[in-house]
């Protein structure tokens, strides 16, 4: 009988943030006159730097703004490539004692420039010309000191269809979002560091990067930081604005996941208890064909649709789960092994 209210309770939610959560939208777009640093860490990123360096330095309606890009210590062509565009390049530095590298790099990045906006992106991220000032401008509609425009999730592989979708709809369907800005708090603080915005001032006075140098989901610590610290934001339907490829193969995807789902859930009990909910929600409904399965397969239609993605992959969303479930004991196994490695580098 729980999963039948669960179920419920995650439709509900669905319908609620589907049709009244946020939206960064190309009709948001208007001049910004506010210096704007756009800040892209890059490790081994041969296959992204062309595509996502033209998209960005073709970004439009902003008055001042500058593009930094970290070389991670590359050990493919990515340097050379950077040499090619207009923008300031950055070696980085010996990772210090610690830190994860991508939260030393941005760390890095951010104090490279003065600008009054902190533009945080992923290599593998594709803007639209107006993606950055529509999401500043909403921003400022909202009187919002950072904002995680959540682009659309592109997938190639079926593991990657299987997979990506349950990103969005992950949050879409447990978090309801205008109760989460009204009242804000940690547990429910959403945000995705594929895109995500920061006042200079909001991102120095909570301490930045350098307050959460080991945090290995660092997007959404350093949200959960912000709003700590009396700062308002959160995130928004970037779909229209934005997209990002996360992963080409299942390789990639695997390792991806697992570096990082063993601290999803906040520590051992949560895991255990994020388990036992997908399967009571993800599963056990599928045994028979009852109310609970409509209303996860609506959840997952909803917010595919809201997304931009293909809502198809609802059916199949038993087996998604399945997958998302290994994938979370494999990354609980390789963590407790100390195996746990993400482009060549040990994850502790």
């Amino acid at each position: 009988m729980i999963e039948f209210w669960l179920c419920a309770l995650a439709l509900v939610i669905t319908v609620l943030n589907v049709v009244s959560m946020r939206v960064v939208g190309l009709k948001d777009a208007a001049a910004v006159a506010e210096s704007v640093d756009i800040l892209i860490p890059m490790r081994n990123e041969e296959a992204n730097v062309e595509a996502c360096l033209k998209a960005v330095l073709n970004s439009e309606l902003l008055e001042s703004s500058q593009v930094y890009v970290l070389d991670d210590a590359s050990t493919d062509t990515t340097a050379n490539l950077i040499s090619d565009f207009k923008v300031i390049a950055i070696s980085g530095t010996a990772l210090p004692d610690g830190w994860l590298g991508k939260n030393w790099a941005c760390h890095n990045l951010a104090a490279a420039g003065r600008g009054e906006y902190l533009v945080f992106m992923d290599a593998d991220v594709r803007l639209h010309p107006y993606a950055i000032s529509a999401a500043i401008t909403k921003m400022k509609a909202l009187d919002w000191d950072f904002i995680s425009p959540y682009p659309k999730q592109l997938a190639g592989t079926f593991i990657e269809k299987l997979i990506q979708p349950l990103l969005q709809w992950s949050w879409i369907a447990s978090v309801p979002l205008r109760i989460a800005e009204k009242y804000p708090n940690r547990s429910m603080t959403i945000a995705n560091g594929q895109f995500l915005i920061i006042k200079r001032e909001a991102y120095e006075k909570s301490g930045g990067h350098a307050a959460i140098a080991n945090e290995v989901l660092e997007d959404l610590e350093l949200a959960r930081l912000l709003i700590t610290k009396q700062f308002k934001g959160g995130v928004a339907e970037g779909s229209s604005v934005a997209s990002c490829r996360m992963y080409t193969n299942s390789g990639e995807l695997i390792s991806g996941y697992t570096k990082s789902l063993w601290k999803a859930f906040g520590g051992t009990a949560g895991t255990i208890a994020a388990i036992f909910l997908l399967a009571l929600t993800g599963l056990l409904p599928y045994l028979g064909f009852g109310a609970p399965v409509l209303f996860i397969f609506l959840s997952r239609v909803l917010s595919a649709i809201k997304t931009k993605s293909n809502p198809g992959y609802a059916f199949l969303h038993p087996i998604a789960i399945l997958l998302l479930l290994y994938l979370i004991v494999l990354s609980s196994v390789r963590k407790s092994r100390g195996v746990l490695q993400w482009r060549g580098r040990a994850i502790s």
